[in-house]
């Protein structure tokens, strides 16, 4: 279980990013290249596994599974370049203190990490290096699809933090959310309390990761939460200007949606949609947990229908220019 805490002012403060942040993707793909992923992440994860360049090896010192690496390593930059700068001239106390504070957590202490503390020439342009051969393999290929991905997230949280308040935003954002209270609670594996500062927070919705929700608490300025998006990459195809609905939720799951303004069975999904039972069950469970559809059992039979909330982004993307 992961707990936030928020004052007054950290709720007031509640942002969205206002785009996906490049290398903070990067460190994610690292953690999701050495971690136990979803089924509809395997296929993407192993050609990361197999395309993984031996120049950026040596992020895997640096980022566990859980993608928790050290902070300088994942600004909140517009793209490589200027998140590089902020990498290369990150503070010497605050690169010592957060390598200490990665290796009593899950890294071994090893001589480039040591030479990383201790400032050394070499050590930093095989960072640079790799942060920059990483890039070009996992990151670049696949912008437009991530930066279409994220717009289409960010249209529809703000759509729905308009309708349902800042309060059910927060709780939505991963299944199973709730509040205790001022504190906002996620039913995961991971656990920990995290209390914010008072200068607000960022959602940031990653299409690359699939974990719990994601906490770095910043001091002086507003802290971040990292997301899963409700359509991973995996599930994007090329970015064509096409249905809105489609760039949200990818191509199948949204008609899958379509389909469900009349009730139907797994079964009828499946056949209507020219997939397998377990795809459209996969389907049926993504949606009915963004809580877009209900999900009732008739007998032995299981039937599926869109909610109010299912209907109104049918709607709401059809009359869309």
């Amino acid at each position: 279980m992961l707990s936030v805490s928020f004052t007054p002012e950290d709720l007031l403060g509640v942002t969205f990013a206002t785009g996906p942040a490049p290398l903070m993707e990067l460190v994610l793909v690292t953690g999701m290249a050495q971690r136990d992923v979803s089924p509809v992440f395997r296929r993407w994860q192993h050609a990361i596994r197999a395309g993984f360049p031996q120049g950026a090896r040596r992020l895997l010192e640096l980022v566990s599974p859980e993608a928790t690496g050290p902070m300088f390593l994942d600004p909140l930059s517009h793209g490589l370049e200027d998140g590089l700068d902020m990498i290369l001239s990150a503070p010497t106390d605050t690169v010592r203190v957060e390598l200490e504070r990665v290796c009593r957590a899950s890294r071994p202490v090893t001589p480039w990490i040591r030479g990383l503390a201790d400032r050394d020439k070499a050590a930093w342009q095989d960072l640079e290096q790799a942060v920059r051969s990483a890039y070009a393999s996992f990151v670049a290929p696949s912008w437009s699809r991530v930066r279409s991905g994220f717009d289409a997230e960010r249209a529809w949280r703000t759509r729905f933090l308009a309708q349902h308040g800042i309060r059910a935003t927060l709780a939505g954002l991963v299944p199973g959310g709730h509040w205790q209270g001022t504190t906002l609670v996620f039913d995961c594996l991971k656990h920990g309390e995290v209390e914010l500062t008072g200068h607000g927070l960022v959602l940031l919705p990653s299409l690359v990761w699939d974990g719990p929700p994601l906490v770095a608490v910043h001091e002086g300025a507003a802290s971040i939460l990292i997301y899963p998006a409700l359509t991973p990459l995996p599930l994007l195809g090329p970015r064509d200007g096409g249905d809105p609905l489609s760039a949200l939720l990818g191509r199948t799951r949204a008609a899958a949606l379509g389909l469900l303004t009349r009730q139907l069975t797994t079964t009828d999904i499946a056949r209507e949609l020219d997939i397998s039972r377990s795809s459209a069950s996969e389907h049926t469970k993504a949606l009915r947990d963004a809580r877009l559809i209900v999900t009732e059992r008739d007998g032995k039979a299981v039937r599926h229908s869109c909610t109010p909330l299912g209907l109104d982004l049918l709607t709401g993307t059809a009359a869309a220019p």
